[in-house]
């Protein structure tokens, strides 16, 4: 509502609203009741001035979601990114130090495809270094 001159209401209301209202304002870290109860007269506005309520509610959660999504996607883009960077410099390492064939290795990709599809991704250094010292 920028900078215009605000009146004073007064509001009663059960202590447990105000104990979740208060719990709400640190989480949102708001500064004081009268931004919270502004907040909230503000999104309640909005909900009454729609002719359809259910309209006003889904763009708001429509909202909220794209950006939860968004933010978890940059999430998962980065972690992604530093995961493939690690691999690159573990694979590096390994090649300047092994003497495989490329039939080994072959095989070896045909077996980890194979495993990975098996456990869902869940491959552990156990499971590699038991199979390392198979005689598969």
């Amino acid at each position: 509502m920028g900078n215009k001159t605000k009146q004073r209401v007064v509001a009663w209301l059960p202590p447990e609203q105000i104990a979740v209202m208060e719990k709400l304002m640190l989480s949102e870290n708001m500064k004081n009741h009268t931004e919270f109860v502004d907040r909230a007269v503000q999104f309640y506005i909005g909900y009454l001035g729609t002719e359809n309520s259910t309209d006003y509610l889904s763009k708001t959660l429509i909202g909220e979601m794209k950006g939860t999504l968004r933010e978890t996607e940059n999430r998962q883009s980065a972690n992604i990114f530093r995961l493939a960077v690690e691999m690159s410099m573990m694979m590096n390492i390994l090649a300047a130090g092994l003497e495989i064939t490329d039939e080994q290795l072959y095989k070896l990709r045909g077996r980890c495809v194979r495993e990975v599809k098996a456990s869902k991704g869940k491959v552990s250094f156990e499971d590699a270094l038991e199979f390392q010292r198979s005689d598969d």
